[in-house]
């Protein structure tokens, strides 16, 4: 495919865009722009809203490539609060499952909405450490139409994975599968100061 990669062992196809983290859990995340329904993981996490009936953006999206057994699926499930998750088969996307977690809709920054992206992280890991997957994939959760700052969204979203690949052997890779160049560049100098902090380094 023009304009991809593979990238090594685990078979993920994605953007050429794509930025590694050094040693230590910061090694087991990837970077990435391209197009989230055509990576080859484990599974993919979809930003849905609490129906899990599909929406807009990476959510409308997932469901279009899935086709319509997902929403089959989905609709047996009953819902999703925010700031848990759920797991369905992946259907016709190259992912065999896929995560679906909701996101806050952000208001004030006062309203909770840091705890919950953060637990719709950690919820999306935790679920993949239970059914043993490998390899996630994860977009930029909440910075859509839920409107979350798009630096602030990607702190949490950084750090929390940081702090599971530390304690966990499972997922042994997470991959943030960002839209365009301008969310990968929001990612991009996140991790590079969080990361920064970890080592004490000052570059």
């Amino acid at each position: 495919m023009t304009g991809s990669i593979r990238l090594p062992d685990d078979g993920v196809i994605m953007s050429s865009r794509r930025t590694k983290g050094p040693p230590g859990a910061g090694a087991r995340i990837d970077l990435v722009e391209g197009d989230i329904t055509r990576v080859h993981v484990d599974a993919i996490v979809n930003a849905a809203n609490e129906s899990l009936l599909g929406g807009g953006g990476v959510d409308g999206a997932i469901h279009r490539a899935a086709g319509p057994d997902l929403l089959e699926e989905c609709r047996s499930l009953g819902g999703c609060p925010t700031g848990e998750a759920r797991i369905t088969r992946g259907y016709r996307l190259p992912a065999r499952h896929v995560i679906h977690t909701v996101g806050p809709v952000y208001r004030d920054g006062k309203s909770g909405e840091a705890e919950k992206l953060s637990a719709a992280h950690r919820s999306s890991l935790a679920l993949a450490e239970a059914h043993g997957l490998r390899t996630v994939a994860f977009p930029a959760i909440s910075t859509g139409v839920y409107g979350y700052p798009k630096r602030d969204a990607a702190m949490i979203a950084l750090r929390e994975t940081i702090e599971w690949l530390d304690g966990h052997t499972l997922p042994e890779r997470v991959t943030f599968v960002l839209f365009g160049p301008a969310d990968l560049a929001v990612f991009r100098a996140v991790f590079r100061e969080i990361l920064s902090r970890l080592t004490g380094s000052s570059d």
